[in-house]
């Protein structure tokens, strides 16, 4: 019993300055580059309203300043629509083409979010603008998860979660196959972490 005494007392200080040493830096505002490792985005849609089609976008890149503090943010994410990936390389080639995303018109999308919600000391909903198709409209993402730790393998603050939204495709000019082959509703998931930046 003596001797467990001092050992909780070590711990405990030690658990201490470790927290010394991190509160300040969370509290602060920071910019972060996404970290494209833990970083995607996806879609389901019903096919036939049999079963849900499932796509994602393997390059993307982007920024997010994040005051944690101050209760606000700004995100900036952009995606390479070429690097669509379903699984299926047929399918594919269809969703690059003409018919659907025409990635030889427009090679990218992008998300830009200027207002961060909050649910306490959480990001609860990020609310901009997505841009796809030649065409800018309003959404919101909706965090399921969020979280900030400090990486043990870049030794910095890392802040994400997994955000969704349900947006109406034909608003952007995607209306094959509508409502037929697939409703217009699609379901948007996005799965980010960024890294604090020096």
């Amino acid at each position: 019993m003596k001797l467990e005494r001092p050992l909780r007392a070590r711990r405990t200080a030690l658990w201490l300055a470790a927290a010394a040493l991190v509160t300040p830096a969370l509290a602060e505002p920071g910019r972060y580059t996404i970290d494209p490792t833990h970083t995607f985005v996806s879609l389901e849609v019903m096919h036939f309203n049999t079963s849900l089609n499932r796509a994602r976008w393997v390059r993307k890149e982007g920024r997010i300043e994040f005051d944690r503090a101050g209760r606000s943010g700004r995100a900036e994410i952009t995606i390479d629509m070429a690097s669509v990936s379903s699984g299926v390389p047929s399918f594919d080639r269809w969703m690059v083409g003409k018919e659907l995303f025409d990635v030889g018109r427009f090679p990218t999308a992008r998300f830009v979010g200027e207002r961060f919600v909050f649910a306490g000391d959480k990001v609860s909903e990020v609310r901009g603008a997505l841009t796809l198709m030649g065409q800018t409209h309003p959404l919101t993402l909706k965090a399921t998860l969020f979280n900030c730790y400090t990486s043990p393998l870049f030794r910095r603050e890392v802040c994400g979660g997994d955000f969704e939204a349900t947006l109406q495709r034909s608003r952007w000019g995607l209306t094959h196959g509508l409502p037929a082959i697939a409703p217009d509703d699609v379901r948007v998931l996005v799965q980010v972490e960024a890294i604090r930046q020096p």
